[in-house]
């Protein structure tokens, strides 16, 4: 289960406290927001910008959403059971890489441990034979997904979970295993539930992960894991701040840790219950959902949960398929094309005027690897996109290139029927931070141009992406 539901009052206290704004250099370490730069898998794992969470054990057959440990092995047998199912509903959604639950806080692990009986070869399922975990990771592989897993801290099953010390041995032989046995993982959740007065030795885990797999991603609390790569957003409504900076201050140490945002598919459920239709949240909620995680610049963490058969449900795969033709339909038609004509300088620069950007592919491709950079000492630039055509549209999309950190921290965006008359000029949309993405939603318009203006950088403006689409024309 993700982490809100357990949360330490004092880590809650971090989360709210924790400074995400950048300020000067850190008293303590010397280091400065602008100069922290991400690990190439942490920006490959931006990219990837949506996920899924598979939760899957015992509580799908007892109706439960927290577990025990006190299920037998007995109650796990899916009759129809297709990890392919589950990842082609998955990429139909959108999704780009799986987390596993490997797991739960009920201590029942879905693949054959060698430290516990508590577990699928236990239980009748395949007649014991059987490993989720590995099917799963095949069929994330077959079909292009990246692959992760999720090993609960919290143990409620396992014996050894009384004393710290053996904890820590049964815990990290565990982690050892699925660091070993599944290929190259992109994400390895950690989550906080159910720690209070118990004291795992995360020092020891991480030594473990950077062993086995030093490219994956560590996720975790701000206040949990403070040498972690991936930050939870702090709820599970699916949504991150207007504001979001991917450096984190923990207590004077820097850090490049950016947001994930993880959401169940079905409202405040994890795990599958019968006769739960309702909970199905619609296509416009995960829109809007998509809108204040992504479009905010963090990662987008949809929660999935088989039912007893061993089956997504047909209608959560439904509306999966809906969710993904939504997306694709809405941003796989950009609107600027080689038409365009972009110039860019200093604030206030005139019609014409600017310098002209000759490889404008680089901006304008959603996609881009590359970047446009302004002159390293400019804090503040224009960019005006002039259009072969009048457009309709009724969003924009901004990119932030990232690989040498995150800097701009006010910008606004107007348009325009007529370049060249400073009056026609109509302000549409503004914000603090861009980072990995940011998309604007507005009334639809009409222009022949576009103008970004940065209006304050902690650092050199860096960016990869200008777009505008129209949402209205699926």
């Amino acid at each position: 289960m993700p982490l809100r539901s357990h949360l330490l009052p004092s880590r809650r206290t971090l989360l709210r406290s924790a400074p995400f704004a950048p300020v000067f250099a850190t008293a303590l370490s010397g280091q400065n927001f602008a100069d922290t730069k991400p690990k190439p898998q942490q920006l490959a794992w931006q990219d990837l910008e949506i996920g899924v969470l598979i939760h899957f054990g015992p509580n799908t057959f007892q109706d439960r959403e927290w577990g025990d440990g006190t299920a037998a092995p007995s109650v796990f047998d899916p009759k129809q059971l297709d990890a392919e199912q589950w990842v082609l509903a998955a990429k139909a959604g959108g999704a780009r890489y799986l987390v596993m639950v490997a797991k739960h806080h009920d201590g029942f692990c879905l693949w054959p441990s060698r430290h516990t009986d508590y577990s699928v070869k236990s239980s009748p399922w395949r007649g014991g034979k059987g490993d989720l975990v590995k099917e799963a990771e095949q069929a994330c592989r077959k079909h292009g997904l990246k692959f992760g897993i999720y090993l609960s801290p919290w143990d409620r099953h396992e014996p050894a979970y009384k004393d710290d010390a053996k904890y820590d041995d049964y815990y990290d032989n565990q982690m050892r295993e699925l660091c070993t046995r599944y290929g190259e993982l992109v994400e390895i959740w950690l989550d906080g539930a159910g720690s209070e007065g118990h004291r795992y030795d995360f020092d020891r885990y991480a030594r473990t992960i950077r062993t086995y797999q030093p490219n994956a991603n560590i996720f975790a609390d701000t206040g949990f894991l403070q040498y972690g790569d991936v930050r939870w957003v702090g709820n599970e409504d699916g949504y991150a701040s207007e504001e979001n900076w991917n450096v984190i201050d923990r207590l004077g140490y820097l850090r490049y840790r950016p947001v994930e945002a993880d959401t169940p598919l079905r409202k405040r459920h994890w795990f599958w219950h019968p006769n739960d239709e309702k909970s199905l949240k619609s296509l416009g909620e995960l829109a809007e959902t998509h809108l204040k995680t992504v479009g905010r610049g963090a990662q987008l963490v949809l929660g999935l949960a088989p039912d007893d058969r061993g089956l997504m449900p047909e209608s959560d795969a439904l509306r999966l398929k809906e969710f993904g033709a939504l997306l694709s339909d809405v941003y796989g038609k950009p609107l600027l094309g080689a038409n365009t004509i972009l110039r860019s300088g200093q604030p206030g620069f005139p019609a014409g005027g600017g310098q002209l950007m000759k490889d404008s592919s680089a901006v304008l491709d959603a996609d881009s690897t590359r970047q446009f950079a302004a002159p390293a000492s400019e804090r503040s630039l224009d960019v005006i996109a002039q259009f072969g055509e009048p457009l309709r549209f009724d969003r924009v999309l901004l990119r932030e290139w990232l690989g040498e950190g995150q800097t701009i921290a006010a910008y606004s965006v107007d348009a325009a029927t007529d370049a060249a008359s400073p009056s026609a000029w109509r302000e549409i949309a503004r914000g603090t931070t861009i980072g990995s993405k940011r998309i604007h939603v507005f009334p639809a318009i009409r222009a022949t141009a576009l103008r970004l203006r940065i209006q304050n950088s902690i650092g050199p403006v860096r960016l990869r992406g200008l777009q505008v689409y129209d949402g209205n024309s699926r």
